[in-house]
């Protein structure tokens, strides 16, 4: 015999976007200093997505994280499309950002440096990365 259930606990499960309040990273002294939350919090979550190596990590998810790394002894003309490629694609998997754009590039012997504009539900936010070739 199959129970039947009832409507009632088929109720539609809607999920929201986790809250943006988070620790507020004192980065220069490598320490945590009280929370944050909008744009600062962005901007954090930028900075620690670009930071994350993607798939070294088995306390992230595989979308979390940047490839950037691999661009490491390549050569610079590959490596500017594909910095820009890599950026968008990890930053664009958090909610709160609806674009990445406005790229530009400073390249200094082996080293790439990415400037770009993030388009978020806050407004729009400068960001930088820089990769050592």
């Amino acid at each position: 015999m199959i129970p039947e259930v009832s409507d009632d606990i088929r109720a539609e499960l809607r999920l929201g976007a986790a809250p943006a309040r988070t620790f507020k990273l004192d980065i220069e002294n490598n320490t945590v200093r009280g929370e944050t939350d909008g744009a600062e919090a962005l901007m954090q979550a930028v900075y620690m997505i670009l930071s994350t190596k993607r798939y070294e990590w088995l306390i992230h998810s595989w979308d979390y994280g940047s490839e950037v790394l691999s661009l490491i002894g390549r050569d610079m003309h590959y490596c500017i499309p594909e910095a820009e490629r890599m950026i968008r694609e990890a930053l664009l998997t958090d909610d709160r950002i609806r674009d990445v754009r406005g790229f530009r590039f400073e390249t200094e012997k082996n080293r790439l440096r990415v400037f770009f504009t993030v388009v978020s539900i806050y407004g729009e936010t400068e960001g930088e990365t820089e990769v050592t070739l």
